[in-house]
């Protein structure tokens, strides 16, 4: 059974920086894609960022420049580093896999507070 668990959200100042973890678990094969939504209250989930297996990385447009996501494979974790935090950056995150095989799967979301 494929779970995807989150870590690193919180409460930071604007311009701060917080580094979110997701770590998959289970027997997996190769993986699409994996990646970063987030969901602000009374908005739509939208992503945020997203990396292939090939390394090919993709963001919106909004957080280009300020967001990275980076992946270490042995440790089957995708990061998102996140620096100039903004308050519009609040919302809950989420993290996404697309796997070979199994399908898509989803993280059970982290709090991410950016306080003016």
């Amino acid at each position: 059974q494929v779970q995807l668990v989150e870590s690193g959200g919180g409460l930071v100042q604007a311009g701060g920086s917080l580094t979110l973890s997701c770590a998959a678990s289970g027997t997996i094969f190769r993986d699409i894609a994996r990646g970063w939504y987030r969901q602000a209250p009374g908005t739509e989930r939208e992503l945020v960022a997203v990396i292939t297996s090939g390394g090919t990385t993709n963001y919106q447009d909004s957080v280009k420049g300020r967001f990275t996501i980076s992946r270490d494979n042995a440790k089957k974790t995708v990061y998102l580093q996140m620096n100039s935090l903004k308050p519009e950056d609040t919302a809950v995150y989420y993290c996404y896999a697309k796997f070979v095989l199994l399908g898509e799967f989803w993280g059970q979301g982290t709090q991410v507070t950016v306080s003016s």
